[in-house]
């Protein structure tokens, strides 16, 4: 099996992760041509004049932050240790669309309950990337 293939959703991430940050730029450029925000107004982060619809691209990139950094992590480790085979490559995939899904729900109609069952399945699929390479590797 082609090892590199476990990278391929962890690139496609990255990619996601990076076109969020994109949007970012493009809701804060457009808030400033508008005249709702000033640039004092992101001095230290984000100030609370900061109409939703610029600050939640930013929240949303800093979840494509947080937990997926320990997908990134996996992904290596399954391809450094070469332990590489379908169902990682179909976790990591899962993993990646339903982080996608959450993206999508977050900075779409925003339903806190739809987007928390979407994080928490997606936090299961890297649940089970961890324990499976853990018993791969050391059983």
């Amino acid at each position: 099996m082609n090892s590199n293939l476990i990278l391929q959703p962890a690139m496609a991430l990255a990619l996601f992760t990076l076109t969020v940050l994109l949007l970012i730029l493009m809701k804060r450029i457009r808030a400033a041509v508008n005249k709702q925000v000033k640039i004092d107004d992101f001095k230290y982060g984000e100030s609370d004049t900061v109409p939703v619809w610029v600050c939640l691209p930013n929240r949303n990139f800093m979840n494509l932050l947080e937990v997926p950094i320990l997908f990134y992590v996996v992904s290596i480790f399954i391809f450094i240790t070469q332990h590489v085979d379908m169902l990682f490559v179909y976790l990591a995939w899962a993993y990646v669309v339903l982080r996608i899904i959450h993206s999508a729900i977050h900075l779409g109609y925003n339903n806190v309950v739809h987007r928390a069952l979407i994080f928490g399945l997606s936090n299961a699929v890297l649940v089970i990337m961890w324990l499976r390479i853990a018993f791969i590797s050391y059983v």
